[in-house]
């Protein structure tokens, strides 16, 4: 096997997974305390956003030939991730316990989407000199990958996979905090 096709894997059967299973343990240390009458549904609208961010890059990155506008999407949400989770933590913290699992996990959850940012810059290195040498002529239109990452199984497999650890939880999460916010909100109009 390549060095290339060693990373893609590690990616796709390391990373990847691993991210979902850090979104699943946060959740966890959500529930636990009991966001939907602490901090509330703000937080967990930003939860889904921070999801959003980071989705929508892996989702590209799966799909099509990682060129300057892949990597370019890749970059700009990974830095809104990061800013975005600064915000939660600062918005959170003075309102409900962030328990020391949830810090924990928080580490993981920042890193992983600049390890794999990282790992998109050595594996498609041409792409990233000609992000950053402004050679964006030819390389910004996306392109289907023909033949899947992964395998034929993968895609399908992945997406189920995080439909389980990441978004079912958080839209259960959602939820959970919309019924105590719309009642918090009627009981104060009463």
């Amino acid at each position: 096997m390549e060095t290339k096709e060693l990373l893609i894997n590690l990616i796709l059967f390391g990373l990847l997974p691993l991210w979902g299973i850090s979104g699943l343990i946060d959740w966890a240390c959500h529930r636990a305390t009991h966001i939907e009458t602490t901090s509330g549904l703000k937080e967990s609208l930003i939860h889904t956003l921070m999801g959003v961010q980071l989705g929508i890059p892996i989702v590209l990155a799966l799909f099509f030939y990682v060129n300057v506008s892949v990597l370019l999407i890749c970059l700009l949400a990974m830095l809104m991730h990061e800013f975005v989770a600064h915000y939660d933590v600062h918005y959170s913290a003075p309102k409900r316990e962030i328990s020391i699992w949830e810090v924990h996990v928080h580490n993981y959850m920042a890193t992983i989407p600049l390890f794999l940012f990282m790992l998109l810059v050595v594996i498609n290195w041409d792409m990233f000199v000609n992000m950053i040498t402004f050679n964006w002529a030819g390389n910004m239109e996306f392109r289907r990958i023909e033949e899947p990452h992964g395998g034929s199984n993968y895609l399908k497999a992945y997406l189920i996979f995080m439909g389980i650890t990441c978004v079912v939880p958080y839209f259960e999460e959602n939820m959970r905090c919309l019924k105590v916010y719309l009642a918090q909100k009627k009981g104060a109009a009463a």
